[in-house]
């Protein structure tokens, strides 16, 4: 959930900011984060933040549950992936709806700005992106094991790992539903989203 909530509040700015300054440096900028977010594996950049923000600076710690500083580093390590994806995702849909007739016949009828981009653009932009969401939320799912071994994060993910060396199937199959069943939900919401978004989905 946290590595999620990171994902969209550091992704969905940063899209649209790289829409909005199309070919300027902080779209350059933007995009070479996003295609270097993509390209690290977790279990590496999960061990990197360790080395750098544990061991050398002893800023955070490295393994456990406590506090909110506990939850940094394997919420940066699990949501850096999918911010990527969603930062990409965003700002091509948004480029797609500002070059929209109805963007610019809004901006010829004298509505610009923040209005545009929040309420037009964003918003005929966001079924890609609420879509990706709900695939991301898998994928987040399937790298909590990686994420949860390597910081001793006692979760789901960590559970399975300890119940399959131990042989104890019924963990193993009791993880697997619960993880299963939480992404069929999610997958259900983003459908039901869908008919918010895009009104003519409900008329089909």
């Amino acid at each position: 959930g946290a590595a999620l909530g990171v994902a969209l509040v550091l992704a969905i700015p940063a899209g649209i900011i790289s829409a909005v300054r199309r070919n300027t440096m902080l779209d350059y900028v933007s995009t070479v984060v996003a295609l270097l977010g993509q390209s690290m594996p977790t279990f590496w950049l999960g061990i990197m933040l360790i080395l750098v923000f544990s061991v050398q600076f002893n800023l955070l710690p490295s393994s456990g549950r406590g506090g909110l500083a506990h939850l940094i580093l394997p919420a940066i390590t699990l949501g850096l992936f999918t911010t990527a994806r969603i930062t990409r995702l965003t700002r091509s849909g948004m480029l797609e709806a500002l070059n929209q007739d109805y963007i610019r016949t809004a901006r010829a009828k004298g509505v610009g700005g923040p209005p545009v981009i929040w309420k037009h653009a964003l918003k005929n932009a966001a079924i890609p992106i609420v879509t990706i969401v709900g695939i991301e939320l898998g994928t987040l799912l399937g790298g909590s094991v990686i994420t949860e071994t390597i910081f001793a994060w006692p979760g789901v993910g960590r559970l399975s790992v300890q119940a399959i060396y131990n042989r104890d199937y019924r963990v193993v199959q009791a993880a697997v539903f619960l993880l299963s069943t939480t992404f069929v939900l999610v997958n259900l919401v983003v459908d039901m989203l869908y008919t918010y978004l895009d009104p003519r989905i409900r008329l089909r």
